[in-house]
């Protein structure tokens, strides 16, 4: 008499999957942010804040780095107000904001 097999092979050895799935290659985190808040004292070439893309805008006596970081152009107190919809703006003042 004969018998009718079924047989079926599986993987011998476990997959490695990309490394974007492995935990141990986690990417350095990248520091962005405000540096310097509303009121606080800056000196000239100063870091602001740290951002991807233009998201707050130039004011008065600030000027954008190559990765759109905001430094002040010279020393003096930081100030961020909104604009036109609803866009922030970052100044450097010479006169301590109320």
């Amino acid at each position: 008499m004969l018998f009718k097999l079924d047989l079926q092979f599986f993987a011998q050895k476990k997959g490695g999957g990309s490394a974007s799935t492995n935990c141990s290659h986690d990417s350095q985190s990248k520091r962005l942010g405000v540096k310097k808040f509303g009121g606080e004292h800056v000196k000239n070439g100063s870091i602001i804040l740290r951002q991807r893309g233009s998201k707050y805008k130039l004011g008065k006596g600030v000027y954008f780095g190559k990765d759109y970081t905001i430094h002040a152009s010279y020393d003096g107190w930081v100030g961020f107000f909104q604009g036109r919809g609803k866009r922030t703006f970052v100044e450097v003042n010479h006169v301590l904001p109320r």
